[in-house]
């Protein structure tokens, strides 16, 4: 896998089971700004559903879904918008 969002993709699945699971590469709005880099693949949005989530606030949430793609961020991520909820919250 040498794409980013195909590896950010397999690490939330084999973390958090998604119900619904969405990457987009928002790199290219975001040209010029800190972190962009020429090549792209450094801005996401993810919109995740998982069970993993229930009972967990905002911040955990956050957290684990970092946690999960921390290789991403020491090879060039540089942002992630994250869209997180339990399957009670999905609309």
């Amino acid at each position: 896998m040498d794409n980013r969002a195909d590896r950010i993709r397999a690490a939330l699945t084999a973390g958090f089971a998604p119900l619904r699971l969405e990457v987009a590469d928002d790199s290219a709005s975001h040209a010029g700004h800190a972190g962009a880099a020429p090549g792209g693949e450094t801005h996401y949005s993810v919109v995740l559903v998982s069970e993993a989530f229930t009972g967990m606030n905002r911040v955990a949430r956050s957290r684990a879904v970092h946690a999960a793609v921390d290789a991403e961020f020491a090879t060039g991520l540089h942002a992630l918008a994250l869209t997180l909820r339990a399957p009670a919250e999905a609309a």
